[in-house]
């Protein structure tokens, strides 16, 4: 035990001990250090991928949503398209009471030609006939007729009266 005491009297030994308690302790705090930081990788990691996950879904949500957006947008131009060439397609034609009230007009010109006499008088009678005549031949063969060829019905509705071949105009 003596040689144990020399020894430890020694400087090199205190030097040597104090030297080996100190890498002792970075040892332990390097130890403590590396596991808390792979603990902390672990955590980061898995919140990485949780976040990874939620900003999938949230790209899917999004990317189907302006998808279903598109597509509506899609639908409505086309709409908007067919709604303009039917809006133009319906102004260039003329509508049904437009054409009533020429086939009426037509039918009254016919009968003031037969009754020339006084024209503002003879003018509205021959225009309430023509409007009586179109009323009544709104069923029946009458409108029949009268769809594949008006002018042919006024003229078989007045009996063949307003026929233009006596007419010198």
């Amino acid at each position: 035990m003596e040689n144990f005491t020399d020894i430890l009297k020694q400087p090199f030994v205190w030097g040597l001990a104090l030297g080996l308690i100190l890498a002792f302790f970075a040892w332990k705090s390097g130890i403590s250090t590396k596991i808390r930081l792979s603990r902390d990788i672990r955590r980061l990691e898995n919140e990485l991928r949780e976040l990874q996950g939620h900003l999938n879904t949230q790209l899917k949500i999004n990317a189907q949503g302006n998808q279903s957006l598109q597509d509506e947008l899609k639908t409505l131009k086309e709409q908007n398209e067919n709604l303009r060439i039917s809006n133009a397609t319906l102004q260039s034609k003329p509508g049904r009471a437009e054409v009533k009230q020429y086939q009426i007009m037509e039918a009254a010109v016919r009968q003031m030609r037969e009754q020339a006499p006084g024209f503002a008088p003879a003018w509205e009678k021959a225009l309430r006939d023509a409007e009586s005549e179109f009323e009544a031949g709104e069923n029946g063969l009458r409108r029949l007729v009268r769809k594949v060829m008006p002018a042919i019905g006024y003229q078989a509705g007045n009996g063949g009266a307003g026929d233009d071949k006596d007419d010198p105009n």
